[in-house]
Formats: structure tokens, C-alpha cells, sequence
């Protein structure tokens, strides 16, 4: 059991996002936090799986890191394996919960969001995301506010747009969807006033994508 007060978690940076982003109209998986097994259990259950686990802490920046971070889990025995095997690694941290969450679809992974610039404004970004774009730093910038057709050309200009139009034999990804998502993402951190934001990973295949992580602050 995780330390909570009165059922008030004292700190639920991405599921308190995640509402935030829900309120303003933006798709995301299924998702509820769970501060013991049997809650993720329940939890799971309603989802429906597979399902991923994540742990919720303002301590930790890079889940993954630490094993904060279980995916593709398709049972219950498979979730109580993963939600003790987080639990052991975060030991000695402060943390809130773990989320479960509907597991996202395969596909490219790409980094979309901004910063407040002193100078110029709120700027959008869009890249290669995932664990690579600290790596890679394959990222593409535009002043807001942004059109469909901006986008467009922040695409072309990113290395791993080839992958976007799908490289060997790949199915192109849904740039029409991501383009609405940029423009969308725009307007969000200009309404909310948003010094940084990032949704990293956003999956994307062609059909959509599906917005993995998120993080804000205003």
C-alpha cells in the first residue's frame, strides 16, 4: 500500500495532466491509479487488457530508468508480477499510485510539445520521441499559432519524417490526425498560458495515435 491521506494522493502530476488534457477535448487511453494490487487488479479488469503499468511519483523523471514501467501485461497474474516488481524498484521513493492504463497501439513514437520563449512566445514542437529524443534530438520548432500547413513543413524537415511516410514497406502514419494534434497543442498552451509542455511518447500508426505520457507546467 502506498502512502496516501484521506484518499487525496499528494501528488498526481500525470494523472492530474492527463484530466486537464481530457477537459480540452484531447483523446487519451483509458487509465485510473491504483495504490495497491488489488485496486490495479480491479482496475485492469474494467480496462480491459493488455494493460501498462506505470509509476506516478514527482521523484522519478525517467520511469523507464528505474523500471517504474511495465507493458503489454495481457493477465492478472502477469499485472501482480509487474505491480510488485515496480514496487521493489521504487522502494525508498515517494510515491502516489501506479497507473494502469489500456495498452497504446504499436507504431512510431514521437515527442509533441513547447515552451513559453521570453522572447518570441509560445513556440510547438514535433519529433522523434520516445526513450531516443534526448539521443537523436531530431525536433522540429514553429512560433505559435500554427496551421495544418506549418505542420507539414515541420514534418519534412525532421530525419525520421521518412519513417512517417513508411519506410520499408511500412503504412504512412496519419500525418492528417498529428497535424490537428500540433495545431491543437498550440492553441492549449497559448489558452493555459503553458511555460514547457511535453506528450512524449505519442504512438502513431495509420490509422491515429495514441498519447502515452504527459507533463506541464504553467
Amino acid at each position: 500500500m502506498f502512502k496516501i491521506v484521506g484518499r487525496v494522493f499528494q501528488t498526481m502530476t500525470i494523472v492530474e495532466d492527463l484530466k486537464i488534457l481530457e477537459k480540452n477535448g484531447f483523446q487519451v487511453l483509458p487509465y485510473e491509479l491504483a495504490v495497491n494490487e488489488e485496486e490495479a487488479v480491479k482496475i485492469a479488469k474494467k480496462i480491459g487488457y493488455p494493460i501498462a503499468m506505470k509509476v506516478v511519483s514527482s521523484q522519478i523523471e525517467h520511469k523507464t530508468d528505474i523500471g517504474g514501467v511495465v507493458i503489454d501485461v495481457k493477465n492478472e497474474t502477469l499485472l501482480r508480477q509487474g505491480f510488485q516488481d515496480i514496487e521493489k524498484k521504487v522502494r525508498g521513493k515517494k510515491i502516489d499510485g501506479i497507473m494502469v492504463q489500456k495498452m497504446a497501439r504499436k507504431g512510431i513514437e514521437l515527442i509533441v510539445g513547447g515552451k513559453k520563449d521570453p522572447q518570441f512566445g509560445h513556440m510547438v514542437i514535433v519529433g522523434l520521441g520516445g526513450i531516443y529524443v534526448e539521443i537523436f534530438k531530431d525536433v522540429s520548432a514553429r512560433i505559435c499559432p500554427v496551421t495544418n500547413e506549418d505542420v507539414k513543413e515541420m514534418f519534412t524537415e525532421l530525419k525520421a519524417n521518412a519513417l512517417l511516410e513508411g519506410a520499408r514497406g511500412k503504412r504512412p502514419v496519419n500525418k492528417k490526425k498529428l497535424e490537428e494534434l500540433v495545431v491543437k497543442i498550440c492553441r492549449f498552451m497559448q489558452k493555459y498560458d503553458v511555460k514547457e509542455l511535453d506528450l512524449n511518447p505519442v504512438i502513431c500508426d495509420h490509422e491515429g495515435y495514441d498519447i502515452l505520457d504527459v507533463r506541464f507546467s504553467r
